[in-house]
Formats: C-alpha cells, sequence, structure tokens
C-alpha cells in the first residue's frame, strides 16, 4: 500500500491563512508546531508536515477502513531532508518528500524500503492526462496545478 499527497503551493497561499489564530492548534501538535516556529521557511514547513498527514492517512484509511481524519492524532517527525515518519494510532508509516519551489509533494508507505522502489510522476496543468486512471497508479493525488500518481 502507498500513499501520496501533492501541495500546489501558490495555491496555499491563496486558499490558506494558517496564521490565522489557533490554527495550528488545530492541525499540528506541539513538537509538529515548534518545527514550524523554528523553520527557516514557516510556510514550506506547514506543507510539508500536512502532506506528510494526508499520504500517511491516505495508506491507514485503507488498512483499517477508519475514515476519521483528524490531522492532530496523525504526530509527524522528520529524520532526514526528505525523509520521516508518520504515526497513528499505533501504526507507523514512512514518508519521503520532494519540495519544489512550487509544489510539496510527499510519499508513504508502510515499510521503510519502499520508498525508493516508488515510480513518481507529477504532470501540471495543462498536461494531466485524461485517462490517467487507466494506467492504474497505487495512489492519486491533485492540487491546483498538479497531478501526482505513484506506481
Amino acid at each position: 500500500m502507498l500513499g501520496n499527497d501533492i501541495v500546489d503551493l501558490n495555491l496555499a497561499k491563496i486558499q490558506s491563512n494558517w496564521r490565522r489564530k489557533n490554527y495550528l492548534d488545530k492541525i499540528f501538535t506541539a513538537e509538529e508546531q515548534l518545527l514550524i516556529s523554528s523553520a527557516n521557511n514557516p510556510d514550506e514547513m506547514v506543507w510539508l508536515l500536512w502532506s506528510m498527514k494526508e499520504s500517511a492517512y491516505k495508506i491507514h484509511n485503507r488498512k483499517t477502513g477508519i475514515r476519521n481524519f483528524a490531522p492532530k492524532s496523525l504526530s509527524c517527525s522528520i529524520h532526514a531532508d526528505t525523509y520521516g515518519e508518520v504515526k497513528i494510532n499505533g501504526y507507523n508509516y514512512f514518508t519521503k518528500s520532494d519540495v519544489q519551489a512550487s509544489f510539496i509533494h510527499t510519499i508513504a508507505a508502510p515499510v521503510y524500503d519502499k520508498l525508493n522502489a516508488v515510480e513518481v510522476v507529477i504532470y501540471e496543468i495543462p498536461d494531466h492526462p485524461d485517462d490517467y486512471k487507466s494506467t492504474k497508479p497505487g495512489s492519486v493525488s491533485h492540487h491546483g496545478q498538479y497531478l501526482a500518481l505513484i506506481y
């Protein structure tokens, strides 16, 4: 099982004001809020952590059948530049992120070794294929200008 999430950073700037009062308290743990407040680029850290949570949740939902996205119950840690881990109710999911100027993309897997065996294809509008579902991706994510498929 795999999960992925992509965040169009230009759209996120327009759609979300994460700096408003109490926003971070609803979404992020105290440890995650410390990562955000101490980051060189807090905006990037917010969306990195968000994409980690989303990609891991997609696996957790399929694995357990539980449809309850409560972001604060998903706890992220970053181990190296692009690698991290998300813990959800006793389950661990490993993540690998790609941070670009215009998007952040994260893949998640229940086993660390699977992260480097994943094929990632990212499309930008207008180059989205209409029939991408026929390629049978392991996970689909889209936001703003971007469509991310993993196999």
